[in-house]
């Protein structure tokens, strides 16, 4: 970036040609940067296509080499449509960042059907074969439609609606979306442009070209028809005379982000003034709306990479050459024959024997003395074709070395080709298999590379972007709000207050009170109190920090899979699901405290299994179980009838026992009362004697 662009304000008042000088100076600086790289690709795609401006009939016998590699690169490096795993990237126990991974793992899989990322791929990995480049640019749309003015401000903001425009009668509308969905466009290699630098991370500005038609154009750009009509231009452009029809009645306007300068721009071909300047419309962690293009060869001083072909064009050359000739030579082998002319009895024989459409002839000569005197069958001598025969066989040979040259050049094996001979034995053909396509590894690598860029993006798009109620919608997984499970809280609540009063006032009244029960819950209700709110999946998906560390997204293997291969991993789970739980039945027996660590084991084990993931949450939910019941404190065995009998024996001696002691408090206490009513007895007594003795004085 020059220092015009440093100055630019960052807020909305932008200086529209001041940018769009900028830009426009650093799309034609970045055109002649790649200027020999879109030339030499343009030839490619021309040979791939046999569009050749040579249309003679011997420049027409060519050996199609490119489209014969391409053919047999194409399902080598890509062959079916990449699947999203969201998995948790430490994968704990989580039950919020659980259902956040299925969640945004269901969308990623509508959004790859919805927006066709199969064939956005296969268009990515025929440029990547063909111009070592291809790339993909993400975009986010969204459908408003306007809510009853009966809602409440407060009641919209919470169903997630948005606040749109002004209306018509100026007061301020409402807006709800009513769809919303992320969109893969491909990008053509030529309509794609980025800031020259070494290396991908110090790119700081990506553009792509769009071809927009007038209702497109003045849709988007109300206000940018009268500019382009003043300065003449957006006229539509093409490498060849394919692209101008396909242009033809559109207007090139190219899309730029900038990193630098945190905005994006708009601004049509050839034109000196921006039509738009605003800041992105999506907050993504790498800025840019698509990822690091697939790259085929680079070097490390530049990102313009260099196409397969030229490291073996010169072969192809010569095997052109060669196919040339040996289509000349192949007309040559004909047979042509002289024989003597003038003669009037032999030559006209001669030339009825030799007409094409003569297989068998009977020829009667008249003369036959002067048909011998000349020599007979000497009399006719043909082109030495036997000659031309060892040429072609020579051409074929060294054309048939050419081919395995490019072969080697290129790296394709013949088990790649399905060339093989049927002498050689399995092992050498599995040998073969393993390492004849090592070098078509590193340009699988690179496509499921790019595959997993573009759905991260995707995913980093609906985590941020999509409602609760489409991410719902979407996935088919249906979540209770938090004001939900609040209500079913109070509920639970209130009928326990109502229990305890009726217990209270059963108390009151003298009546035994009844036993506490459980809250009668049904069990979908159950199962919804059991399950994360969506506010917490969504409020853990919106959280950058948290969502870095908890969900990974990645792709499955883009290659054609190998079936026995899976069906191998398959039984493996399951032989290593089946050997572990009989060596835990028997250990659980014995030792019940060590339940909770072999539940743990095996979900550690589980985990490490592709196969696994979708029996994780019924394994959990199973070792919970497990678990408690294994802690629990068992209950006393039942008693056997001998002992029930000796119990009812101890229970009634027990009981005369107790009355037998009560009696025998009870007599105490009498005896007691008896004793101490006798003592009070004998003291009055005793004073009123006393009193009757006293002396006549006292009396």
């Amino acid at each position: 970036m020059d220092d015009e662009a440093t100055t630019l304000p960052a807020s909305d008042q932008y200086d529209l040609a001041k940018v769009g000088a900028h830009w426009q100076q650093e799309i034609e600086r970045a055109q002649r940067y790649f200027k020999s790289w879109l030339d030499r690709c343009t030839k490619i795609e021309k040979i791939y296509l046999q569009q050749q401006a040579d249309q003679t009939s011997a420049a027409k016998r060519r050996f199609p080499m490119l489209w014969a590699n391409t053919s047999v690169l194409q399902p080598a490096v890509y062959a079916r449509v990449p699947q999203p795993v969201v998995e948790r990237r430490f994968k704990d126990s989580q039950p919020v960042a659980r259902m956040a991974s299925e969640l945004v793992e269901r969308n990623l899989a509508f959004t790859a059907d919805d927006a066709d990322l199969d064939s956005v791929m296969r268009a990515v990995r025929d440029d990547f074969l063909l111009c070592a480049r291809g790339t993909v640019w993400l975009r986010y749309e969204a459908d408003f439609e306007p809510i009853d003015m009966g809602v409440e401000p407060s009641d919209a903001a919470g169903a997630g609606l948005q606040s749109g425009d002004m209306g018509d009668n100026g007061g301020p509308g409402l807006e709800q979306i009513s769809d919303e969905r992320v969109c893969m466009d491909y990008v053509h290699w030529s309509d794609f442009l980025h800031s020259p630098a070494r290396r991908w991370k110090d790119v700081t500005w990506v553009a792509r070209r769009v071809p927009m038609t007038d209702d497109e154009f003045d849709n988007r750009f109300p206000e940018g028809r009268a500019n382009l009509a003043a300065n003449g231009a957006g006229s539509n452009h093409g490498t060849n005379q394919t692209e101008r029809a396909q242009n033809e009645g559109k207007t090139n306007v190219w899309e730029i982000w900038c990193k630098t300068e945190d905005y994006t721009v708009w601004i049509a071909e050839g034109a000196p003034v921006a039509l738009e300047v605003s800041e992105p419309p999506l907050k993504l962690t790498r800025f840019f709306p698509c990822p690091r293009p697939a790259f085929g060869t680079l070097s490390t001083g530049s990102l313009i990479p260099v196409p397969d072909y030229v490291y073996y064009q010169q072969q192809c050359d010569e095997i052109d050459t060669l196919t040339r000739r040996i289509n000349k030579l192949t007309d040559q082998l004909r047979l042509k024959v002289f024989y003597p002319s003038g003669d009037g009895s032999v030559s006209p024989a001669i030339e009825k024997a030799m007409r094409p459409e003569n297989d068998t002839v009977m020829v009667p000569i008249p003369e036959w003395a002067a048909f011998t005197d000349k020599g007979g069958s000497n009399a006719i001598v043909t082109l030495p074709i036997d000659q031309v025969q060892k040429v072609i066989v020579a051409c074929i040979e060294v054309r048939k070395q050419l081919v395995e040259d490019v072969y080697q050049i290129t790296g394709i094996s013949d088990i790649v080709r399905g060339d093989t001979q049927a002498s050689e034995t399995a092992t050498a053909q599995r040998i073969k298999s393993q390492w004849g396509s090592i070098r078509i590894r590193d340009r699988q690598a690179e496509l499921a590379r790019f595959a997993r860029d573009v759905v991260n993006i995707a995913g980093e798009i609906i985590c941020d972007q999509f409602q609760p109620e489409t991410l719902m919608l979407v996935s088919g997984i249906q979540l209770p709000t938090a004001a939900q499970k609040q209500q079913v809280q109070m509920q639970m609540q209130q009928q326990q207050m109502m229990a305890q009063q009726a217990a209270a006032r059963a108390q009151q009244m003298g009546q035994p009170a009844p036993p506490p029960q459980p809250p009668q819950i049904p069990p979908d209700i159950q199962k919804m109190m059991e399950q994360p709110t969506i506010d917490e999946v969504v409020q853990l998906l919106r959280n950058d920090s948290v969502r870095g560390f908890r969900i990974d997204i990645e792709t499955d293997s883009t290659i054609e899979p190998d079936e026995d291969a899976e069906k191998q991993r398959r039984m493996e789970f399951v032989e290593m699901v089946g050997g572990f739980m009989q060596q835990a039945g028997a250990i659980a027996q014995q030792t019940p405290m060590l339940v909770p660590v072999m539940v743990e084991t095996l979900l550690f084990a589980a985990r490490g299994f592709r196969a696994g993931r979708q029996l994780e949450n019924t394994l959990e939910q199973v070792g919970a179980q497990l678990s408690q019941s294994a802690t629990a404190p068992k209950p006393p065995p039942e008693p056997t009838p001998e002992q029930m009998i000796n119990l009812k024996t101890a229970q009634v001696k027990a009981g005369a026992e107790e009355k037998k002691a009560q009696l025998s408090v009870a007599q105490a206490q009498i005896e007691h009362q008896t004793t101490v009513e006798q003592a009070r007895s004998d003291m009055a007594a005793q004073a009123l004697q006393q009193f009757q003795q006293r002396p006549p004085a006292y009396q």
